[in-house]
């Protein structure tokens, strides 16, 4: 085995549902369409799947938020396996990933399916998508240091820590704007993005501020959608049709106070330390990145990663995306080139998975990527929860 156990996995398959604003399916139809098509993309049956893990796992309730849990899917692909695991708990929304990865180290699975399904979109028809707590609920847990300060949803916690950095840092509206302009025009050219129309500099300083400083296009976008992802020993996967897509190194680590309300460093979050774990588990270093599918959650996020990635100093990605020229597709280091969960719809990280395989495989058609990229970073992040990995096409 390799010295470090993420090098020994490979992903072989991706699938996407349909991604809607409103699904006439339901949920569970939108994760069996994109699990059939990720099996059938890897070259594989169903028979040939031993494994399933799945992020945060069933929540069973009317948010939308995770509404097809293990045992939903295992029965309705009639799926006979060896290892399964889904939770909450993790290197934040990759915790599925990373948990796969380590099960068919460990020579618990071979062929592992991931997924994760949204249905949010429709859920906001009856239940507001995205809450923090709901009416006549009585908090707990970190809740009870936000409601006391009228913080119910993650765009008013998440503009607290963004206030902090942009103290910190001093970036300006104009460069930050550069996040969510660059995700719609890159957009423009996915079929499947759910806003597909450019927008520009004035157009984003005019949108509404949801809370100060987030504005209307720093938020991504509640979706109704699911996207699947298998993942297979490096062996099995080099007798699959596709090309070798190498799990090259993870971050995951928590050497931080782990609390959404105690976090040690607001205006960078977790990521400095997961982002190092990854690098040193690999001879890679940023200059041989060809493009990054950075967590974009709200644009705070993309531009902690340019930073924690180490692709600019700590507090320049303001001068580093300024113009949006070294972020476009054609510039130094493209970035969300699918639109992200800004434009793309909010798929927490999988749907950056899937198009950096997308990228990687040569499919992306008008978006793609110039040079035959071989290298790609990927990160999720929010308050204490990060992770992140390289992906590197053998």
């Amino acid at each position: 085995m390799p010295k470090y156990f993420e090098k020994s996995t490979a992903i072989t398959g991706i699938g996407q549902s349909e991604i809607s604003r409103g699904s006439t399916k339901s949920a569970l139809e939108l994760t069996v369409d994109a699990c059939l098509e990720a099996i059938a993309d890897a070259g594989l049956r169903r028979e040939d799947i031993d494994g399933v893990a799945t992020w945060p796992g069933a929540d069973y309730n009317l948010s939308g938020f995770s509404p097809v849990g293990v045992p939903q899917l295992q029965d309705a692909l009639r799926l006979k396996l060896n290892w399964y695991g889904g939770g909450v708990e993790g290197p934040g929304q990759f915790a599925a990933l990373f948990n796969a990865i380590g099960a068919i180290a460990a020579g618990f699975a071979r062929h592992v399916l991931v997924f994760r399904v949204l249905n949010e979109a429709t859920a906001r028809k009856s239940a507001y998508a995205n809450a923090l707590m709901t009416a006549n609920q009585r908090d707990a847990g970190p809740f009870v240091w936000y409601s006391p300060y009228h913080v119910y949803s993650a765009a008013t916690q998440q503009a607290m820590y963004f206030q902090r950095y942009v103290y910190e840092s001093g970036i300006k509206p104009e460069q930050v704007a550069q996040i969510a302009i660059n995700g719609r025009r890159n957009a423009s050219l996915n079929p499947k993005a759910v806003y597909r129309t450019p927008i520009t500099i004035d157009d984003y300083l005019a949108s509404p501020i949801i809370s100060t400083p987030l504005r209307l296009f720093d938020c991504d976008v509640p979706i109704d959608g699911a996207t699947a992802i298998v993942l297979s020993h490096v062996d099995a996967a080099r007798d699959l049709p596709n090309p070798v897509l190498r799990i090259e190194a993870v971050g995951s680590s928590m050497r931080y106070r782990n609390s959404w309300t105690q976090v040690d460093a607001l205006g960078i979050q977790a990521q400095p330390e997961v982002a190092s774990m990854m690098w040193s588990r690999t001879d890679l270093k940023p200059a041989d990145v060809d493009f990054a599918e950075l967590y974009d959650g709200f644009s705070f996020h993309s531009i902690n990663w340019l930073e924690n990635f180490g692709f600019c100093k700590r507090y320049e990605a303001g001068e580093f995306i300024e113009g949006g020229s070294r972020i476009a597709l054609e510039g130094e280091l493209p970035i969300n080139t699918n639109g992200g969960a800004l434009s793309a719809g909010r798929m927490h990280a999988y749907g950056q998975v899937h198009e950096a395989c997308t990228q990687l495989w040569g499919r992306a058609g008008a978006r793609q990527v110039r040079n035959e990229p071989r290298v790609a970073a990927l990160s999720t992040a929010g308050g204490p929860l990060a992770g992140c990995f390289l992906l590197v096409r053998d």
